[in-house]
């Protein structure tokens, strides 16, 4: 696609977003939940809340569901930690792991530092 094409379309989404935006801004929906949000957060500031104990105040129950459930799901009551896959430029080699106790994780700290071996990280996975 040519530099010239590609800014036409570009110029083209910008235009459908920008009526899109004049159309939001026109929506008495739109402005009643932006006002109800203003004044809900001048009230949270007034009195030194967060949003967490709003949430808590009126649901207490619901803001403690979310982790009696992953408690109960994992059976053990211990959740699974997440598998940590990095990857050494120097050697290409990869490791896998869900601990810090790996062997050649620990080795490649050793040599060439945590913070530089933090950089390696692939990706986390659950």
């Amino acid at each position: 696609m040519s530099l010239l094409s590609e800014f036409i379309q570009k110029e083209q989404q910008l235009k459908q977003l920008q009526a899109e935006m004049d159309k939001l801004q026109n929506d008495e929906r739109l402005k009643a939940e932006l006002e109800f949000k203003d004044k809900l957060e001048a009230l949270m500031r007034e009195f030194g809340k967060s949003s967490a104990d709003v949430i808590s105040l009126l649901d207490p129950e619901g803001a403690a569901k979310p982790a009696a459930a992953k408690s109960v799901a994992s059976g053990a009551g211990r959740r699974k930690r997440k598998l940590k896959i990095y990857k050494n430029p120097n050697t290409g080699e990869v490791v896998e792991t869900r601990g810090g106790n790996q062997k050649t994780l620990k080795a490649w700290k050793d040599e060439y530092g945590p913070e530089l071996v933090e950089t390696w990280l692939v990706r986390v996975e659950e």
